[in-house]
């Protein structure tokens, strides 16, 4: 049973290609349940006021999050690929970016449970990208 498992992971060597596998499967629930309920999209976003989650916000939310799912899944089974390394590494720059604007520039993100999972993996994956590159992209 775990062989079996194991032919599902990306092949390359090294954790990160398992993480970025794991993230994606992680995001393309977290995207299911923003169109499914407001509750998470809120405790992310709850800075402000709770009203500023609307159905629609949480929806593009959802979206959002499954187009990155996307892309971190295609880094994950093609992390030897340059292109894909760049635009993958970009959509956790890009999450950093949005998720510490929300908090610090636009006041509708508060440093708390919602926050802190996104922005951790935003930050750690980032991060551990940018120092494995000459590992991974030949």
């Amino acid at each position: 049973m775990a062989s079996q498992l194991s032919s599902y992971l990306p092949p390359s060597e090294g954790l990160l290609p398992k993480w970025l596998l794991f993230i994606s499967v992680v995001s393309i629930g977290n995207s299911i349940q923003s169109y499914m309920s407001l509750k998470g999209t809120r405790e992310v976003y709850a800075g402000s006021s709770p009203s500023a989650v609307t159905p629609l916000s949480a929806r593009t939310f959802g979206t959002w999050t499954a187009i990155t799912s996307i892309i971190r899944l295609y880094g994950a089974y093609n992390i030897d690929n340059k292109a894909v390394y760049e635009l993958c590494m970009w959509t956790f720059g890009i999450a950093w970016l949005h998720f510490v604007s929300e908090w610090l520039a636009f006041g509708t993100a508060k440093l708390g449970r919602g926050l802190a999972g996104p922005l951790i993996v935003a930050t750690a994956t980032g991060t551990w990208m940018l120092s494995q590159w000459s590992g991974y992209v030949k």
